[in-house]
């Protein structure tokens, strides 16, 4: 399974419509989970037409997005593998167990809100931020993840830089 996942696109501000190089990563996607701060549904829309997505709700995501179907925590099972979502994980000091406990269950969490790209395993959990594929803030390139996933194992995590 091929897992395409984005945090912080702040629409319209920032993703006007799909970046191509975005665009490249979605096609061929299984899923895709969007980490929050999406601020307008029609980028939800708009990823749909690529592959299902799963959302949560960031802090600048108003009613229609979380009408959408974005709640503030989800937690999904991808091809066995037992998957956490939330936008803000808060401190980076002490994140890893706070998400241990916020997702006791969870082989993966997903999150974004920092626009700061993170791939760490600690106490049995891998977190991950894909960064921000328009708003790259103080980091040299946009960027989303992928994940490869099978049979209940996370094979592989790439970021990839799109701008």
């Amino acid at each position: 399974m091929r897992v395409v996942v984005l945090a912080d696109t702040h629409a319209p501000r920032r993703w006007k419509s799909c970046p191509p190089r975005v665009a490249e990563q979605l096609r061929g996607a299984d899923a895709i989970l969007h980490a929050g701060d999406v601020c307008v549904p029609s980028v939800l829309d708009e990823l749909a037409g690529f592959a299902p997505v799963h959302v949560v709700a960031g802090n600048n995501d108003g009613p229609d997005v979380v009408a959408w179907g974005a709640p503030e925590t989800l937690e999904l099972d991808l091809d066995g593998l037992r998957v956490g979502m939330i936008h803000d994980s808060g401190n980076k000091v002490g994140r890893i167990a706070r998400m241990r406990r916020r997702f006791p269950d969870a082989d993966l969490v997903v999150f974004g809100h920092s626009h700061i790209p993170l791939d760490e395993t600690g106490d049995g959990l891998r977190i991950f931020n894909p960064g921000s594929p328009t708003d790259r803030r103080r980091q040299p390139h946009g960027t989303v993840g992928v994940l490869d996933i099978a049979a209940g194992e996370l094979r592989s995590t790439r970021l990839v830089e799109v701008s």
